[in-house]
């Protein structure tokens, strides 16, 4: 990947961040984060990483995306009052971390590789084959434990969402 491609989508990426942090409409908020979702999975492509990037696409840019929008045109989307005293707490917080993570990430940047060390990885490491062979050899038992997981989280919260309505004849 070149330097100048990574430095397109970095900047996107976080323009398209900025646009979920300061959008006032909780749908333009959702629909930049979906942007932003795709930028990362276009991240992930230029890097070779194709199973990373499939997953953030399905998963993220897909499912959860599509959750957010669908809580948010549920509780119709509007943005409550903010107590005035909590909000600048939390902006002091919020400016105090970003310093915090600015500064590591300037330390790191200027620090950097020792001399003549390269970053080496393996060449098909972010492949589909070389994450599907290990998940479905070594890893499947903690695999389908998972899945059997997300299975009764997913019925149980079904189950929870039930409302017993009058006059309405369910199956006993």
């Amino acid at each position: 990947m070149s330097l100048i491609s990574f430095f397109i989508l970095a900047f996107f990426a976080l323009l398209t961040a900025l646009g979920v942090l300061l959008s006032r409409n909780a749908i333009y908020s959702a629909l930049s984060l979906l942007a932003h979702f795709l930028v990362i999975a276009l991240l992930y492509f230029s890097l070779s990483a194709q199973f990373l990037g499939i997953v953030q696409v399905i998963v993220y840019a897909g499912a959860i995306v599509v959750l957010f929008l669908f809580v948010i045109m549920l509780i119709g989307g509007t943005i409550t009052p903010v107590i005035h005293e909590k909000r600048n707490a939390a902006r002091i917080a919020a400016v105090a971390l970003g310093a915090v993570f600015l500064l590591g990430l300037l330390i790191a940047l200027v620090k950097g590789l020792p001399a003549g060390a390269t970053p080496v990885g393996a060449p098909d490491a972010g492949s589909v084959q070389a994450v599907a062979g290990p998940l479905y050899t070594t890893y499947l038992l903690p695999f389908e434990l998972a899945s059997v997981l997300l299975l009764t989280g997913m019925l149980g919260g079904i189950v929870l969402a039930l409302k017993e309505r009058k006059g309405v004849r369910t199956k006993d």
